[in-house]
């Protein structure tokens, strides 16, 4: 850095890398992303990337986009809108003008603003930034495309190869103005591509072009210094939703001394759990990659038949298809731990979108009187925390447990302390010990677990299945003994109430107003509750991890507020729930379906609107 270098200190910034779905803007955001956690800064990311697998280039639905914010104070959201924009053509610009800050500064390739591109884009005119009101915002035209071809002069690339190296010029000028150091991203860099070595250098020159070439234009642009967090000392890494979910996995069978087995199938945007739990057969972790949904569960509910931790992963359309085999694991009362990773439907509709939409099908899509336990996660480390109580919940009160998470946690990352495995909880089993006591559906005590016997185990054959038994196992059509095992089963869902913990509201303990909400949309409604709690207003915030069973304080917890407002990124699901189970309270709601995750702006208008009511 040398003296004629202007430096601005900022307490938090949000940066959005954005162009074609072919410009590598996922592996750039995630790079920055990393050096920037390994800077000592709190982070939240958001990928978003079309629902196709090769949308139109140029165009504004083949945009893909990274946000990345950070900070010295705690992140929770990646930020309403950007205060850097990165756009690798004209329709990442228009895809993004509503998502910038007031004079956010937009870096752009000035090679990508040809007349055929401003026209696939639909601009009007070949003036974008006017056609868009961004006149009085910082502009800084880069050559991107021309100086990537120029540090590649001398390769033996063809031009298609050195185009897709172009991302890292991006890479190499944000680095510069946010003082990243390019050792931490050559190291990724090295990991990804050091078996293809010319391809490796390549990358490493045009990072350290687009380095060099911010250090060229200091004159004209500044450096930003976003001091390190705050935080509780550690070890710590950079983790998205999906990998700490299979962490998670990983953590609670070695606590429960049990072999795990994960039987799925691939589904957008649940296949990292597959993947990332197909690496670590070195802990013992069986994964099998099954031929569809059904089989892939099937797998997971034999294993868990002979003994093992069962696992299936998938989201939306692939949960329907399971459902009748989780009814399976219902009736037969075995562990089974079943993630989905929700995302926008229905149908098919936007695989790599985010939404809430699958709670109703959670709890109750299924035939017949089969109740489920429902967790789900609220940020992307937590993901591991869900995860390992889900293992815990299915193997101590021995009942399928449903984790979800979405999109937005699952592809999401943030900074995550490594725990100690010492301090997490043991998890005990209830494995059939005494042949003589043993009946297949005998109750221990006033959780109504069953035991668990498997194959092999001498003395302990039994039946169990789909058919409806009796307490020996025996098939039954007793119209009283089905009724009787009917309520069995819900109450032993109900009685995991006592494994879980009080809700605790965030802000006021007592006010005008308490948002609700469940599962990723944890972070922008905190930020909103402690935005209107600043400014004096009297909110809470109830968020829930836990839906079925409730935790056993939320009547209490309600009636401490004059009104309630249920957000979620759905048409009213947890709402009607709620209506369902305290038909006590009024609910006000604030709903959202766009594939997109709340903005704390609108969060605040809605409750403020509420205040004022």
């Amino acid at each position: 850095m040398t003296k004629d270098t202007k430096v601005i200190e900022l307490e938090e910034v949000a940066i959005r890398f954005s162009g074609d779905s072919g410009d590598g803007m996922q592996l750039t955001g995630t790079l920055f992303s990393d050096a920037t956690a390994l800077a000592g800064n709190d982070i939240s990311t958001f990928p978003d990337y079309p629902s196709e697998i090769r949308a139109p280039q140029g165009t504004v639905g083949g945009v893909s986009g990274f946000q990345v914010h950070f900070g010295k104070k705690k992140i929770n959201t990646p930020g309403d809108k950007a205060h850097v924009l990165v756009a690798m053509n004209p329709a990442a610009i228009k895809a993004n003008a509503k998502y910038l800050e007031p004079a956010a500064t937009i870096i752009f390739d000035s090679d990508s603003f040809t007349e055929k591109n401003l026209s696939k884009a639909k601009f009007s005119t070949n003036d974008p930034f006017t056609e868009l009101n961004l006149q009085d915002y910082n502009k800084i035209a880069a050559p991107i495309t021309s100086m990537t071809k120029e540090a590649l002069i001398d390769t033996q690339m063809d031009n298609k190869m050195v185009l897709r190296s172009k991302n890292m010029f991006a890479l190499g000028l944000v680095s510069w103005m946010f003082n990243r150091q390019l050792d931490v991203i050559e190291e990724a860099l090295k990991e990804k591509f050091g078996k293809k070595p010319e391809i490796l250098q390549a990358n490493i020159n045009v990072l350290h072009a687009g380095y060099n070439y911010g250090m060229n234009m200091q004159h004209t642009t500044p450096q930003y210094l976003v001091p390190a967090a705050n935080i509780e000392k550690g070890i710590y890494r950079n983790i998205s939703g999906n990998m700490a979910t299979a962490w998670g996995l990983i953590a609670g069978a070695e606590k429960a001394g049990i072999q795990l087995f994960l039987g799925s199938y691939p589904i957008t945007p649940a296949t990292e759990i597959l993947q990332a739990l197909s690496e670590r057969k070195d802990l013992g972790v069986k994964t099998f990659q099954a031929e569809d949904e059904i089989a892939g569960i099937c797998t997971a509910i034999g294993a868990s038949y002979a003994g093992s931790l069962g696992v299936t992963s998938t989201s939306g359309p692939g949960l329907a298809l399971k459902s009748e085999a989780i009814n399976l694991a219902i009736m037969a009362e075995l562990p089974l731990v079943v993630v989905n990773v929700q995302r926008g439907g229905p149908s098919t509709g936007l695989p790599t979108k985010t939404e809430q939409s699958d709670l109703m099908q959670a709890l109750w899509g299924r035939n017949g009187e089969s109740p489920m336990v429902v967790i789900a996660a609220s940020t992307p480390n937590d993901c591991f925390d869900y995860a390992f109580k889900a293992v815990q919940i299915t193997l101590e009160r021995m009942t399928p447990v449903m984790l979800l998470t979405d999109g937005f946690l699952g592809n999401g990352s943030e900074p995550w302390k490594i725990p100690n495995m010492a301090e997490l909880p043991e998890i005990k089993k209830h494995i059939a010990a005494d042949p003589a006591k043993f009946k297949a559906y005998r109750r221990l005590d006033e959780t109504l677990v069953r035991e668990w016997a498997f194959p092999g185990m001498e003395n302990f054959e039994h039946r169990i299945g789909g058919l409806e038994k009796d307490e020996s196992g025996t098939v039954s059509h007793d119209p009283e003994n089905h009724q009787r095992m009917c309520e069995i089963r819900a109450q032993k869902v109900a009685n995991v109430v006592d494994m879980i913990p009080n809700i605790e509201p965030y802000g006021c303990p007592e006010g005008d107003v308490l948002i609700v909400g469940w599962g990723g949309t944890y972070g922008h409604l905190v930020s909103a509750a402690r935005d209107l709690c600043t400014e004096g207003k009297k909110v809470g915030l109830a968020h829930f991890n836990y839906i079925n069973p409730l935790p056993a304080n939320t009547a209490e917890v309600f009636a401490n507020y004059k009104k309630i407002i249920v957000c979620e990124l759905n048409l009213g699901q947890f709402v009607a729930y709620l209506r369902d189970k305290l038909p006590q309270f009024t609910y006000n709601q604030y709903n959202k379906v766009k594939g997109l995750p709340f903005l704390v702006e609108e969060i605040k208008q809605s409750v403020t609107k509420l205040l004022e009511e």
